[in-house]
Parts: structure tokens; sequence; C-alpha cells
């Protein structure tokens, strides 16, 4: 009986040590995840930029996004991300002057483009942004301008033109990009704005923008300060503007930081 009782005194610990081995290593696999906030509009660009950065140097990533806005929010009251992808360089700005950001890891990473789309299987058609003024265009999405960079360049753009005013009570607000194309998609509004970088092309029928009728959508990456990777967040800026990454960005519509002017 002695002898029995030590062996399961022995089994009990050694399933103890097994147990606790294995949660830290989950605990070490939860760490070392690299969580970027990114905008709405990287949707697609950042999806398969961040695949291929975990292939190449096997660093986790996890890809959170929202509109710039309120990711900047977030950062600023304290959020643990590792990375900041914002549509808008001020917000990146604004959290480096809040101590918020490690200020030499600012890079412009490219500038954005707005398009107007419908569905390509919509009876509607639209040649110029004044089409939206005709009554069969009963509501129209755009992502909230009080948050959103590329709904501000959109209430930017209108504005110029004169429309805004004339065209506000048939918007209908999307938190960002991507719910503005969702409510596009599910045929809640018969046109949206949306962003050229997640547009498809055999989904939707568009026209771009006129950038000189609003302020540039420069777009900058930072590291959040206070990160415990540090040295893998700057290895994922590096990437993004790098060989691997410029390629990616440059396919989902992206004006390359090199291509400003």
């Amino acid at each position: 009986m002695r002898q029995y009782g030590m062996f399961v005194c022995l089994a009990i610990a050694f399933y103890l040590t097994i147990g606790l081995n294995a949660r830290d290593n989950i605990t070490k696999k939860v760490d070392g995840v690299l969580t970027v906030a990114a905008a709405a509009d990287l949707a697609l660009a950042f999806n398969e930029i961040g695949e291929s950065f975990e292939q190449t140097t096997g660093t986790p990533v996890k890809i959170i996004f929202s509109s710039s806005g309120t990711a900047r929010e977030q950062i600023a009251n304290g959020a643990p991300y590792d990375v900041y992808a914002s549509a808008n360089v001020n917000f990146v700005d604004e959290l480096i002057k809040k101590d918020c950001i490690i200020a030499d890891t600012k890079e412009l990473y490219g500038i954005g483009r707005v398009v107007l789309a419908i569905k390509k299987n919509s009876t509607l058609k639209i040649d110029d942004v004044k089409d939206l003024l005709k009554p069969d265009f009963k509501k129209i999405s755009i992502a909230d301008p009080s948050h959103a960079p590329y709904g501000l360049a959109v209430k930017e753009t209108l504005q110029s033109l004169e429309l805004w005013e004339k065209m506000e009570s048939k918007f209908v607000y999307g938190k960002d990009i991507q719910h503005s194309l969702t409510l596009l998609k599910t045929g809640n509004v018969e046109a949206g704005f949306i962003s050229l970088s997640v547009v498809n092309n055999e989904e939707y029928n568009f026209i771009i923008l006129d950038d000189a009728l609003h302020n540039s959508l420069r777009q900058a990456i930072a590291v959040v300060k206070g990160t415990k990777f540090e040295k893998e967040a700057r290895a994922f800026i590096k990437y993004v503007n790098g060989q691997n990454g410029r390629p990616i960005m440059k396919k989902y519509g992206f004006v390359l930081p090199d291509e400003i002017k």
C-alpha cells in the first residue's frame, strides 16, 4: 500500500508538471502574438501582408480592423496594441504628442483613394457624383466623417462641389469603410462611398473621386509605446514598406510612399 501511495503521488506530481508546462506554453504562445490596430481600408491588403509576414518571420500576427479614429481613442486610453496603422497620418501625430507612440517608428505607407460604387447588377448608373442627386438614389452609405478618414474625405469632396447639404439627408453612416461596404453589399443602400482598396471589380461599378477635391489620405504606421514586442513591431513596419509589402499595397490600389509628391 505504501508503494502504491508513493506511485499515486508521483503520478499526480508528474501530471501537474505537464499541466503547468502546457499552461506556460499556451501563455507564451498568446503573449507572442503581434497585435496590429489597422484602418478598415487595409482589410484585404494587411490580411495578405500579415500572412506573408508570419510565413517569412515566424512571428504570429493578429490584425484588428476598425476606423482609424476608433483605434486612436483606444490607444490613447491604453489599449494593448503593438502597431497602429492609420488612414490619417494626423492621428499618428496626435498620439505621438500624447506620448502613446514611439516617434521614430512613424512611416508613411501610402495614400488611399476614395470611390463611389454601385453593385453591377443594379439598374442604376453612375457617371458622376452629381448622379446621386437623382431621386432613384434614396440611400447612400458613407463612413462616419467624425472619426473615419475616408468619410471625412467624402464630406470634403462634396463640400467642394457644393453637394454636401443637398445629399446629406440620403446618407447612411457606417462605423468604418467595411461597414459602408456591407451596407452596399446587402442592398440597404443604392450606392456607397468606399475605398479603392476594398472594392471588388467583379461585383461593383465605380468611379474614383478627384483627389484634388479633398485633403490627401496620407496613411501612416507606427509602433505603440509600451509594447513588449518593439523589435517585432518595427520589423512588421519595415515589411509593409519593403519589397514584400509594397507590391501587395500597390495591388490594392494604394499610392506608394515613393510615389507621393
